[in-house]
């Protein structure tokens, strides 16, 4: 019975419903999309607060700036690392299988204009703008606009500066800070009681908008795709097993709701929040979370790297041509650059898409449009992709550090220390930074009256 209360069962039943009104309404299906939409922003209010606090307390408690420096170095490092890996292992896929072989696909006879409507005219970044777009034109203005590495910036400073307040004034403030904190996240568990209506809004406009022929249409293509994220995934796990002994297998397991909630609206940000909740209950330090996951959305994109290498060659295939070795670096040199800029920028996979093609000079930029009915059907294999990459990095960069207490982490994973366990540390230490406060308030009225 209580599986059947379980966040996870409903969010199933909500999307398997969602795929059913799609198919056989989808004229209905296409009306729902508020609903996942809803959603979604629901969880984004919410997500630029809550990373600067969990970013300040973790920072304050750290100390210092090197740390600090030393922890974003070896995230850029993994990820880095991560993203040629998934680049490399999408052109591998797309020559072996060869999926856009033989379609024969005329490029001129293709509509270019759904690529504009997909992008709203929109443009990645060239590099210079995306440092400089890094600084925000104003605390207020990062968390108006949502821009999570600019907030992550502000957050760093803050912290930092806290960390080097005397004892007393940043007892005060992280008091403060955490108590704010403990309230999102009691928000954040009640807009999560939506989740299931979310999922299903999301899911039945999916397959009501776009249509479930578009599998069989494309289906070489999403195969290679799925197959090349599965080869992916299994090289993530043993390299996180091999460097903190971490148990794939089982932290999907632990964190199945939110990745069942992640892939039925499309969306890994909607779980950001919890997803670091639950990083840090499973030993990874607050700070290395907080500074490795929201990064991590913008340049550890490992789901769509290997979209976009992949799909780069398929178009080629697909109107004929043969690219060469020189040609298939010249798109890994791209994309390694264009993938970078890619989150929060509307249809970034077409713009990377066609600022590789005019790069490459190969094929027509217009035969990015063949993609328009498939590129939907390939957000689980992103989003899931994605959403593991940032989270087994949060656990490399924890141990690098000596930040991360495996034991915990085993405990977690294994059940051990069960969820309700976690809420009862949760609530018990919140009841103790209020109880520290309260003794600090008298300590200050009894100096008073001496």
């Amino acid at each position: 019975m209580s599986f059947v209360k379980s966040l996870f069962f409903q969010i199933i039943v909500a999307v398997i419903i969602g795929i059913g009104v799609g198919i056989m309404w989808p004229d209905l299906g296409s009306l729902l999309q508020p609903l996942g939409t809803g959603f979604i922003k629901l969880i984004k209010m919410i997500i630029a607060p809550l990373i600067f606090m969990v970013i300040v307390t973790g920072i304050a408690k750290i100390g210092d700036l090197k740390s600090v420096g030393r922890i974003g170095f070896k995230a850029i490092l993994w990820f880095e690392i991560a993203t040629t890996v998934a680049l490399v292992l999408g052109l591998c896929t797309a020559n072996l299988l060869r999926p856009g072989a033989n379609m024969n696909v005329d490029p001129s006879t293709l509509d270019a204009s759904g690529i504009e409507a997909k992008t709203n005219g929109s443009e990645l970044p060239h590099v210079v703008d995306f440092i400089m777009n890094i600084i925000p034109t104003s605390v207020v203005d990062a968390f108006a606009q949502n821009a999570l590495l600019q907030v992550l910036l502000v957050a760093c400073l803050f912290g930092v500066a806290l960390a080097a307040t005397e004892s007393k004034a940043k007892e005060n403030v992280l008091t403060l800070i955490e108590n704010v904190l403990g309230i999102l996240f009691r928000i954040i568990g009640y807009i999560m009681k939506l989740a299931p209506i979310g999922a299903f809004g999301a899911m039945a406009y999916t397959v009501g908008a776009y249509g479930a022929s578009t599998l069989s249409s494309f289906g070489l293509l999403i195969i290679a795709c799925y197959g090349a994220a599965l080869l992916f995934l299994v090289m993530l796990a043993l390299a996180g097993w091999w460097i903190t002994g971490l148990n794939f297998l089982q932290f999907v397991k632990y964190t199945r709701s939110e990745v069942m909630l992640a892939i039925g609206t499309g969306s890994s940000e909607v779980v950001m929040p919890r997803m670091m909740d639950k990083l840090t209950k499973a030993g990874c330090d607050r700070a290395v979370v907080g500074l490795v996951v929201p990064t991590g959305y913008s340049f550890n994109l490992d789901g769509a790297s290997i979209y976009l290498s992949l799909a780069t060659v398929f178009l080629a295939q697909a109107v004929g041509i043969d690219l060469t070795l020189g040609q298939e670096i010249t798109i890994l040199l791209v994309l390694m650059l264009s993938s970078k800029g890619m989150a929060g920028v509307p249809g970034s996979a077409f713009l990377a898409l066609s600022a590789t093609a005019a790069a490459l000079n190969a094929f027509p930029v217009a035969a990015v449009a063949l993609l328009l009915g498939a590129d939907r059907f390939m957000d689980t294999m992103r989003v899931f992709t994605n959403l593991m990459g940032n989270c087994v990095a949060a656990f490399v960069v924890a141990k690098w550090e000596g930040l991360l207490d495996q034991k915990r982490m085993r405990a977690v994973l294994t059940g051990e220390i069960s969820a309700e366990e976690l809420e009862r540390e949760e609530q018990a230490s919140l009841s103790s930074v209020k109880l520290n406060k309260r003794e600090q308030g008298q300590g200050m009225v009894s100096t008073d009256i001496l």
